[in-house]
């Protein structure tokens, strides 16, 4: 987070239940205080309509101090139909802006734009300006559960995964997923994306 910061950047990270003690606190402290910011939204597509809410929270209580220029707590709340059946969903974030709700959450609807397209058509676009330009890979490569720490090897992997994805984009495909299904096992096409 130091790197981020010193660099004059910010983050907005997802934290989810695999970080217990942060995902835990950041639970108890919204429980505990009042939102400085909410922002509704309801959005009706085919046959899924959905409410999103995000609160915004300055209470940083008890968050560890590792987390270098933390300025807010993001609740992102879910909840409608999709093909009639309810559902409701709640993330968290952590971030080192502060801003209000309406602001979040277009930067996280725009992320998990980029994502969805990523998965789907391939493209980019939205979201908090510093995160337009990231590579979100962890839906298809599942990046977010890679074990590379030593060295260079996770940037090095990271770019390597960038360049399959625009290569792969390049060469017409609209899903990731069905272009490794589809060249995975064909060498010579693979071969044939480098000409």
């Amino acid at each position: 987070m130091k790197q981020i910061i010193d660099s004059g950047n910010d983050y907005v990270i997802a934290v989810k239940a695999n970080q217990p003690h942060l995902y835990n606190q950041i639970r108890k402290n919204i429980k505990l205080s009042p939102p400085t910011s909410t922002n509704t939204t309801i959005e009706r597509v085919s046959d899924r309509l959905t409410q999103r809410r995000v609160s915004v929270f300055d209470n940083l209580e008890n968050i560890s101090t590792d987390w270098v220029g933390l300025k807010s707590l993001v609740r992102v709340e879910r909840f409608g139909t999709r093909a009639g059946k309810p559902y409701q969903e709640t993330a968290y974030y952590i971030s080192s802006l502060a801003l209000p709700a309406s602001d979040f959450a277009q930067g996280i609807r725009g992320h998990w734009g980029i994502e969805n397209r990523l998965h789907w058509r391939g493209s980019a676009v939205g979201g908090f300006p510093d995160l337009r330009r990231l590579p979100f890979k962890d839906v298809v490569f599942d990046e977010d559960s890679s074990q590379m720490i030593d060295g260079y090897a996770a940037a090095n992997f990271s770019i390597v995964r960038s360049f399959v994805i625009n290569l792969l984009r390049h060469n017409g495909f609209d899903s990731l997923t069905r272009a490794i299904r589809h060249c995975a096992h064909d060498i010579k096409l693979l071969f044939s994306f480098l000409e």
